[in-house]
């Protein structure tokens, strides 16, 4: 087993970039606070948070 460095996850950014009222970007919906720390989250991090990103986007609009 080798210990090789996990590649980096894709940045979901949308380039809609503005965020509503409960701090979470409209294009897409990570919080403020994760956008702001993305460069710095491992690969795990990211794609946690590439998944709350995708939840929060059903929530929002459950038929997309």
């Amino acid at each position: 087993m080798t210990n090789q460095p996990r590649e980096r996850v894709k940045s979901p950014c949308t380039s809609v970039c503005a965020l509503n009222e409960a701090d979470v970007c409209v294009g897409c919906f990570r919080t403020g606070q994760e956008i702001s720390r993305w460069s710095r989250m491992n690969p795990d991090e990211q794609r946690t948070v590439v998944r709350l990103a995708r939840e929060r986007a059903r929530a929002d609009n459950p038929f997309a």
